[in-house]
């Protein structure tokens, strides 16, 4: 017969482990809040200092041998509407076709230097392709 655990909530090995250490400057939700604030959404007109780091990828695959890039890991401060206006701003900037798929930008061409260019001026930090 199988020895049987107390579950009592003093029985040490089910207690937090989280029980020894000081949370006292770690600051305060504001007055009347439950639950912390959410971050403020992100305006493509109005970048902060640093937007965030995105990445760039070429891909053909499954695109009759069509070269796009497709520009990927915005932040999650950045709601979808603010992607979308930042895609239709480097479509027009690039002077290029493309969509937006799961906080995903495709661009249509194979012009990498114009997407990494756009997006720097944005205050973005670039990496990939």
């Amino acid at each position: 017969m199988a020895k049987k655990i107390p579950v009592a909530s003093t029985h040490v090995p089910l207690q937090s482990g989280l029980g020894g250490f000081d949370f006292s400057g770690l600051g305060d939700l504001p007055p009347g809040s439950d639950t912390p604030s959410e971050p403020a959404a992100v305006s493509p007109d109005q970048p902060p200092s640093k937007a965030g780091r995105i990445l760039l990828r070429k891909e053909k695959s499954g695109r009759g041998g069509k070269v796009v890039i497709v520009v990927h890991g915005f932040d999650s401060a950045w709601s979808h509407s603010a992607i979308d206006e930042l895609a239709q701003a480097a479509k027009q900037a690039c002077g290029c076709g493309g969509t937006v798929s799961d906080r995903t930008i495709e661009l249509q061409g194979d012009q990498p230097d114009r997407v990494r260019k756009f997006f720097q001026s944005r205050g973005f930090t670039v990496g990939g392709v």
